[in-house]
């Protein structure tokens, strides 16, 4: 699995799967939104999401763009494997189970579920 990322450079590439090139400046135009950071900020995070090899960089001029190394869907089932594994002993079960006794799952939720399975049992 890719190196974990926090939350915030969580959002950073939230910006970047939804379009990408960027470079920095466009990051954090998009990132002020919905968070009060400042260009220097979302750099610092670009910095280190390139470290851990989750963003790559191209010069352009003197600019560098930035996009994504990983695709998204494949670090949300990495980080959804890991949650499993660590909090549920690697089964989802107890994860469902959990959610249904905390009254987490709504008629909507159950519903989705239910048609998931069905469609898995294809």
């Amino acid at each position: 699995m890719t190196e974990r990322i926090s939350d915030a450079e969580h959002a950073v590439m939230e910006v970047l799967w939804k379009r990408a090139p960027m470079t920095a400046t466009e990051v954090a135009e998009q990132v002020v939104r919905e968070k009060d950071w400042s260009l220097q900020t979302v750099k610092t995070l670009l910095s280190r999401l390139a470290a851990k090899a989750v963003v790559g960089t191209e010069r352009d001029g003197r600019r560098f763009l930035y996009s994504p190394l990983v695709e998204r869907d494949d670090y949300l089932t990495g980080v959804s494997r890991n949650f499993v594994d660590r909090l549920f002993g690697g089964k989802v079960m107890p994860l469902v189970a959990h959610l249904a006794e905390a009254d987490e799952l709504s008629a909507d939720d159950i519903r989705e579920i239910e048609e998931l399975l069905r469609e898995l049992k294809k």
